[in-house]
């Protein structure tokens, strides 16, 4: 039987992989899942990068390399993660070839704690993406209000833009204009187009989560059955109806004589990229993140439960054009319930970057952790071979 993960690019979306770390690279199996599964890109975060440093002896050789006396705990952190982005960026050089530059990226996020400095990000996602040094690196940058004028300026020098930590569609909207606004910059200046690439990374699940516990509150207030049975019938339907009036939007911005004229010289539209798609609660069907957002020109990034439990039993058909009006009314209907999903959308993206710095912060004390070792077994050697 055909596997519904490669069966999807007919369809025109791409799988990514949420998880890329050293062990995957070491072992081959993200290959594999390039040669078996149809990936053909992948995503890395401070959360995803803490996980991996903590549970892995994959990066200790390289440690061994890299540690010794006068080398900053900021230039080890750098190395690996840098390298782990590098590496799975050579993975994917094929399929970037292949497509004509239109696929096969590995993404690195700037500090999040540099979410809110318009300057710092701009500074840090320049260096991260010349010490990648590969054309199908991107770099990964909080969608926040700070965040949008260093996507802009960045995308018009020519970096690749992840732009991350979007959970809103009037957020979405400004990052979208951001990435034209970019191309229209480079196009006035007689710089190129058409090896300018970014995608929007649209975090579903967690609009449920955050929504679903408003309206379980409310269930347990209500007053009448009647109302309790409406109530439980607007639970896990939020995050994709959200989804759904953004690539709406999505297709309205990226057509017409503004983008046509782009497009003439060789831009790429800016997919949207369906993020935080493992579904988290377990009333629900386990790909529904998946099933319900098959569109053209998107981007599903999947951790390995989802993507597994999609190879078994996924059902592939173009999803994410149907339903629109009854996304939007959904909407309308929280909002007669008393939840606003914009004012829920801002908080779940200020809470996204607090998590995501959190784990950075956990991330670098598990590397001087190991830093430190390796640091120690070193001297006791030296002290030995004296």
């Amino acid at each position: 039987m055909a596997n519904p993960l490669v069966e999807l690019k007919r369809l025109g979306q791409s799988v990514w992989y949420d998880n890329l770390n050293r062990e995957l690279i070491k072992t081959g199996a993200l290959q594999r899942m390039v040669d078996e599964d149809g990936v053909s890109g992948g995503t890395s975060n401070p959360s995803i990068f803490e996980k991996a440093v903590g549970a892995s002896d994959a990066y200790d050789e390289h440690l061994g390399e890299i540690v010794r006396d006068g080398v900053s705990l900021d230039e080890v952190f750098d190395a690996l993660t840098v390298t782990d982005v590098a590496l799975s960026a050579d993975i994917f050089r094929p399929i970037y070839d292949a497509t004509n530059h239109a696929d096969g990226y590995a993404s690195l996020e700037v500090s999040p704690t540099l979410a809110y400095d318009t300057q710092s990000t701009t500074q840090d996602a320049k260096r991260l993406f010349a010490a990648l040094s590969r054309p199908n690196a991107m770099i990964k940058i909080p969608g926040t209000p700070e965040g949008l004028p260093a996507i802009q300026h960045c995308l018009a020098e020519g970096l690749n833009i992840n732009i991350t930590l979007l959970f809103g569609v009037d957020n979405y909207e400004k990052v979208a204009l951001a990435y034209i606004k970019a191309l229209e910059t480079r196009a006035a200046g007689g710089e190129p187009l058409d090896r300018v690439a970014s995608v929007a990374s649209f975090f579903v699940s967690r609009v449920d989560t955050m929504i679903d516990d408003r309206l379980n509150a409310l269930i347990a207030a209500a007053k009448s059955d009647l109302e309790k049975r409406r109530l439980e019938a607007l639970r896990g339907k939020a995050g994709v109806a959200n989804a759904r009036i953004a690539y709406e939007r999505y297709r309205e911005l990226f057509s017409g004589p503004r983008w046509e004229a782009l497009a003439a010289k060789g831009a790429r539209v800016q997919r949207c990229l369906w993020a935080s798609t493992s579904t988290k609660n377990p009333e629900y069907r386990d790909v529904i993140y998946v099933e319900e957002l098959i569109g053209p020109d998107t981007i599903n990034t999947m951790p390995q439960n989802t993507l597994d439990a999609f190879r078994e039993h996924g059902v592939v058909a173009q999803t994410l054009t149907e339903g629109v009006a009854e996304a939007h009314a959904h909407v309308q209907e929280l909002a007669a319930a008393g939840i606003d999903l914009r004012e829920v959308t801002d908080e779940l993206q200020v809470q996204g970057v607090k998590l995501f710095a959190d784990s950075f912060a956990k991330a670098r004390a598990t590397v001087e952790t190991k830093r430190a070792r390796v640091l120690a077994q070193k001297v006791g050697a030296g002290a030995a071979g004296d």
